[in-house]
């Protein structure tokens, strides 16, 4: 790793990530061939494919030795090696595309030993870019497109907060999660159930927690509780270019990643499994137990 200059990538994929976001914009998702993998929930366009294509190409010719993995042209079977790899999401957050709402973006992540090491999430539509480095802490750069700040755009140290607030207890969060492609089997059973939990009062046995919000990518749910606008974030089924790089931004902005499941504190970056945790001076550990209690005795099961 010592010979890997991280900085040279993250601007790389900065870079990828404002050509692939010039893609996107110029894309009319009423106009484009749409398909789908999973059922009518999993939804893949010609665009994903092409922006994919695009931060290939890129990648490859600038690191020829580095590994690839990204959605459209992930196999089955295929892992994440201990090898530096580009793990990539061309739209995180394709049916929001499809239906023209804002909320989707570009998920480029570096890792190494299967470690998030560099993250970049770029959303076109607001101009919103989060970064980190591995070491080098975690930012958001508003508006640099727009040429806001003379071009280097409004940027903001992650989190948010200069002095975040302890966590005290899941009846004071704001916790994200999101439905999933799967709506039926034990996967959907454990997630309806928690969610229930979640939201239920106290008298009756739930967590009351403030609220539940489905932002409709993994990426933009994680970038948003680095930056301290969610408290939590949990979810099963996603990949591992879903998360590589929000993972590697909310670690730089004090958040931890632990897995969905309960018990597991080093989850892998595989593993389709996670309960994300903002930064704060105390209460993650008691917030990621009390969570867990929450899913009781339930587990989901994904395949890797």
């Amino acid at each position: 790793m010592a010979d890997i200059n991280l900085q040279e990538i993250r601007d790389t994929l900065v870079s990828v990530a404002h050509e692939a976001g010039r893609m996107i914009l110029s894309a009319n998702p009423t106009d484009i061939a749409t398909g789908t993998k999973l059922n009518s929930a999993d939804i893949v366009t010609e665009t994903d494919k092409a922006v994919e294509t695009l931060v290939s190409s890129r990648l490859s010719k600038a690191y020829p030795s580095f590994a690839f993995v990204g959605e459209e042209t992930y196999k089955p079977g295929v892992e994440v090696t201990a090898a530096p790899t580009f793990i990539v999401d061309p739209i995180d957050g394709t049916t929001n595309f499809v239906h023209n709402l804002p909320e989707a973006c570009i998920s480029l992540g570096f890792a190494i030993d299967r470690k998030p090491a560099v993250g970049v999430v770029y959303n076109p539509y607001q101009d919103k870019l989060y970064s980190a480095i591995r070491g080098q802490g975690a930012y958001v750069t508003i508006g640099a497109t727009w040429g806001l700040e003379g071009g280097k755009g409004r940027v903001s140290k992650l989190p948010l907060s200069k002095n975040p607030p302890p966590l005290n207890g899941l009846d004071t969060c704001l916790v994200a999660a999101e439905w999933g492609s799967s709506r039926d089997g034990v996967n959907y059973e454990v997630k309806t159930a928690v969610f229930k939990k979640l939201c239920a009062s106290k008298e009756t046995g739930g967590a009351m927690v403030h609220s539940i919000r489905s932002m409709g990518s993994a990426a933009l749910n994680l970038c948003a509780v680095a930056a301290g606008q969610l408290d939590a974030y949990w979810e099963g089924g996603c990949w591992a270019w879903d998360v590589c790089a929000g993972w590697a931004i909310l670690a730089e902005a004090g958040g931890i990643m632990v897995n969905g499941n309960p018990g597991d504190w080093d989850p892998k970056i595989d593993g389709r499994k996670y309960l994300a945790v903002r930064g704060a001076p105390s209460g993650q550990k008691e917030l990621v137990e009390e969570f867990w209690g929450v899913i009781g005795d339930g587990r989901m099961e994904y395949e890797s």
